[in-house]
């Protein structure tokens, strides 16, 4: 790993996961809060938390606007994802360490878009904001200003990334899995409009024939770490998702199953996993896209 030494998680078993320098914990996070070779990022679902406290020379990534195109539905151009990490700071042997609320849901989705432009070492803090606080560690309303960077962004890796036609040729075919993260009501179709998330509603509700219901959260412990190695392998394998298929995970706009793909992707080692982010909000709004309701 570029810029410092790899890991510093003390989870349990972390030494089972494939790529176990993906995580940091709380103690190494406090250890670099000054490093110039670090980068902390808070990427919250309630992208008002950090106002209220945040770690210590982290920056604020607000999903509504920074890594959103302003006039088509899609992530910010190579281009503009240049910008916002020189604005960061952040250089191309930064490392860039993640964290925020719900799980690290949004940590997760930001980390998956990182590497969708190539950064080569991006990380998760274990427990994300909610460790942080239950250890009651520090939090500053401090903003912190650092000197912007020439970042070069590579082309999107879209070997990580699923099209709408892409899922369309998956089905009826054998040796792939689509996994449907999101709650048991919405992949049944009893809980179709979100209340608090207009924008990410949909005509219909149901699922992706075909697709298996493992909802997202289900893959950290109560303290929001990840489960272990075994726990994990077990949960995805007893739905068939197994590491020799192609697989593809969606939930409504692509951030709750970035973690899945997190999951699968750097603690399990799975080689060709996608996340379809068109998710729900594209599919079921479809005509005449199939969809299945138990």
């Amino acid at each position: 790993m570029a810029g410092t030494e790899t890991t510093g998680t003390s989870t349990a078993n972390a030494t089972e996961y494939v790529h176990p320098e993906v995580l940091v914990d709380t103690v190494w996070v406090a250890d670099h809060l000054n490093d110039p070779t670090v980068r902390i990022i808070e990427a919250d679902e309630d992208v008002l938390l950090y106002e209220v406290g945040h770690i210590q020379n982290a920056v604020k990534l607000d999903w509504h606007v920074d890594v959103q195109d302003p006039i088509r539905r899609d992530f910010v151009s190579k281009a503009d994802f240049e910008k916002l990490a020189s604005r960061y700071g952040i250089t191309n042997d930064t490392t860039v360490i993640f964290y925020g609320d719900k799980n690290n849901w949004y940590a997760a989705y930001s980390f998956w878009l990182f590497k969708l432009y190539g950064h080569k070492d991006a990380r998760l803090m274990n427990g994300g904001r909610a460790k942080w606080e239950a250890e009651q560690r520090p939090f500053t309303k401090d903003v912190p200003e650092f000197q912007s960077t020439t970042y070069h962004a590579q082309e999107p890796n879209l070997s990580i990334r699923a099209f709408r036609r892409q899922v369309e040729e998956l089905l009826g075919k054998s040796g792939y899995a689509l996994v449907d993260v999101r709650s048991p009501d919405e992949y049944t179709g009893k809980l179709i409009h979100m209340v608090n998330y207009p924008q990410e509603n949909a005509s219909r509700g149901g699922h992706i024939p075909t697709a298996r219901s493992i909802p997202w959260a289900k893959a950290a412990r109560e303290d929001g770490t990840f489960k272990s190695a075994a726990e994990l392998r077990e949960l995805y394998g007893n739905e068939g998702v197994t590491p020799e298929k192609q697989v593809v995970a969606y939930c409504r706009i692509g951030e709750r199953s970035a973690h899945t793909w997190f999951v699968l992707t750097q603690l399990l080692g799975y080689p060709n996993v996608r996340n379809y982010d068109g998710s729900w909000t594209e599919w079921g709004n479809l005509v005449g896209a199939p969809i299945e309701k138990p």
